[in-house]
């Protein structure tokens, strides 16, 4: 049974802050440690549930926050900016299940650091009419593959938000929202052991399903109209407002590609101060 673990960091053990998951901050450095240990658990737990390759795959910002030299010595890791299908690369190599660890809620709702892709430029998205998070977005991608969603970790909001999309998966909520910026958080030797039996229990549903591949259709809103012109500029891609844009595609895997390239775009058209 060969498992990957998309791994993001907003919705780790502890984090509450902007800092927390900023690459080069003290902050950050301390939550190298409990995001690599939240990893290190679900590995621990996949493997008590008979999975027999564990692939870690670094989902956040740079790409190289998890600590390698702490790593579970079951797993690799995949590491490092620049993979084609960034948080979800490899899901398209017969892989059994995938962990969505560490994930949070989408742009425009409530949670925890909750934004899609871009931290603060986006403020929603939709996926063939239904407002989506990274979650949401992966899943479809996964499920094109045939890889079934076995579960996912974050906060509160996050996990109720994943009974919708990956509605056979396991849900362990590291902490609870009270805003974007605040959290009730449980201690990581919890966290670990709640993370650990649930993918050890998860692994029950591992196997590859029948791939669901269909055309899509994404929109993205931002919060200003330049972002708009600039990622309608993209062949595909349309404006439909002042501050909206969509594209279609004919598969989920296209459309995660041109939605990669619509948010660099977008992205690189950022002013300072005024956005």
């Amino acid at each position: 049974m060969r498992i990957m673990i998309s791994a993001d960091m907003e919705g780790a053990t502890g984090v509450t802050w902007t800092a927390d998951v900023q690459p080069g901050t003290e902050p950050w450095q301390r939550f190298r440690r409990l995001f690599t240990g939240d990893v290190n658990a679900c590995v621990r737990g996949l493997m008590a549930g008979g999975a027999t390759e564990v692939i870690v795959n670094e989902a956040h910002s740079t790409q190289r926050n998890l600590l390698l030299e702490d790593l579970d010595p079951d797993a690799r890791m995949l590491t490092g900016r620049h993979k084609p299908l960034s948080m979800m690369e490899g899901i398209d190599a017969g892989l059994d299940g995938v962990v969505f660890l560490g994930y949070h809620t989408g742009a425009g709702d409530e949670g925890v650091l909750a934004h899609t892709y871009l931290e603060n430029a986006i403020t929603g998205v939709w996926l063939d009419g239904v407002p989506a998070s990274e979650g949401r977005l992966n899943a479809a991608l996964a499920a094109e593959h045939g890889v079934p969603v076995l579960l996912v970790t974050g906060d509160d909001r996050t996990c109720q938000e994943s009974a919708d999309y990956a509605p056979r998966a396991r849900r362990i909520p590291v902490k609870t929202a009270v805003s974007r910026y605040a959290a009730l958080c449980s201690p990581p030797r919890r966290t670990a052991a709640e993370i650990e039996e649930a993918a050890r229990l998860a692994m029950g549903t591992a196997g590859a399903t029948t791939p669901d591949r269909r055309p899509h259709r994404i929109e993205v809103e931002f919060d200003a109209t330049h972002l708009a012109a600039a990622t309608a500029l993209i062949p595909t891609v349309e404006q439909v407002g002042p501050r909206r844009v969509y594209f279609d595609a004919d598969t989920m895997t296209e459309a995660m590609c041109c939605f990669k390239v619509l948010t660099q775009v977008a992205d690189k058209a950022i002013e300072p101060l005024y956005g």
